[in-house]
């Protein structure tokens, strides 16, 4: 999977704000070139909500183990809930094509892989259609008592 098949998978899943920050815009610099996946059907980023998936392409302070500044690696992540996570844990941090928990996330139930591809193509399919589900979930449960 390329940066670029993940982007329009997630994309084209319903309410879904895609950012892909860059020079010129309000996001911080070191968040260039990396994706961030909201479910916000209005198109407004949310307030206080994470992403429910990103695409990171570097290495972030404290989130180091995935050697990210290898030539051509990006790490996918989502956010697929404590059953998901609990399923499917993974263990080598670095190691390609292989669903591991988010190095710093993982306890909150994110699982991440570095250069998905083959092995782990369906695996990720799935996670961020789950991840986009429960992002949804999430949404309209705080819609609904904003209403009541």
């Amino acid at each position: 999977m390329t940066i670029e098949e993940i982007i329009g998978l997630v994309s084209g899943l319903d309410g879904v704000l895609t950012l892909t920050p860059g020079p010129g815009d309000e996001w911080p610099e070191l968040s260039w070139g990396d994706a961030f996946f909201y479910y916000s059907p209005d198109g407004v980023v949310p307030a206080n909500v994470q992403p429910f998936a990103t695409i990171v392409t570097k290495n972030y302070p404290g989130d180091e183990s995935s050697r990210l500044d290898r030539p051509d690696t990006f790490r996918v992540n989502v956010h697929a809930g404590k059953k998901e996570f609990t399923r499917r844990l993974g263990q080598d941090p670095a190691a390609t094509d292989t669903l591991i928990a988010h190095p710093v996330y993982g306890t909150a139930g994110w699982l991440a892989v570095v250069n998905p591809a083959s092995k782990t193509e369906p695996a990720v399919r799935e996670l961020l259609e789950t991840a986009h589900r429960l992002a949804r979930a999430r949404y309209e449960r705080r819609a609904d008592s904003s209403r009541g």
